[in-house]
């Protein structure tokens, strides 16, 4: 019951602030919410948020989590990222969604169901010239769509404007 009040407490507000500050870059509740989201991130993924750009895929046999450095010189982001997103690739293999538990402080949508069908569904990671992408695929109706939650939630918690 208090989970319940929580929610509708924190939706109120988010309301409220999303009445007063139509653009929501603008409201201060969610700003705050989003920096303390991404300090978390850059401590998960080894690598600065600031100097990375992050797309999130939906796609017709799962979708992709791609990260690249802005600067293509800046080795050091890409190889951070290559680390990170293999490194990825092997715990949601696993069913391990930690990382972006931590990083979102909340259980995504679509992770339990990643967890319970982990045999329908497969990640590989690829290199790209400026960093790496997790490819996400599967034959698996219910999986796809829990993937497809996953994804379309990290669209907007992360304000990427990737088509969802």
């Amino acid at each position: 019951m208090k989970t319940l009040r929580f929610f509708a407490l924190t939706a109120a507000i988010g309301a409220a602030c999303a009445q007063q500050h139509p653009a929501s870059g603008d409201c201060p509740m969610m700003q705050t919410s989003m920096t303390q989201m991404e300090q978390r991130g850059d401590q998960a993924m080894g690598f600065s948020h600031e100097k990375t750009t992050h797309h999130f895929l939906v796609l017709n046999s799962g979708g992709a989590i791609v990260v690249e450095a802005n600067d293509p010189s800046d080795g050091a982001s890409r190889d951070q990222i290559r680390q990170h997103l293999n490194h990825i690739a092997q715990m949601f293999s696993a069913g391990n969604f930690d990382a972006p538990m931590f990083i979102h402080d909340q259980t995504p949508p679509g992770v339990p169901a990643m967890r319970k069908l982990k045999k329908k569904i497969h990640y590989a990671f690829e290199s790209t010239d400026k960093g790496g992408r997790v490819v996400i695929t599967t034959k698996n109706g219910k999986a796809l769509s829990a993937i497809h939650e996953f994804l379309k939630f990290q669209i907007e918690e992360h304000h990427t404007g990737d088509p969802s």
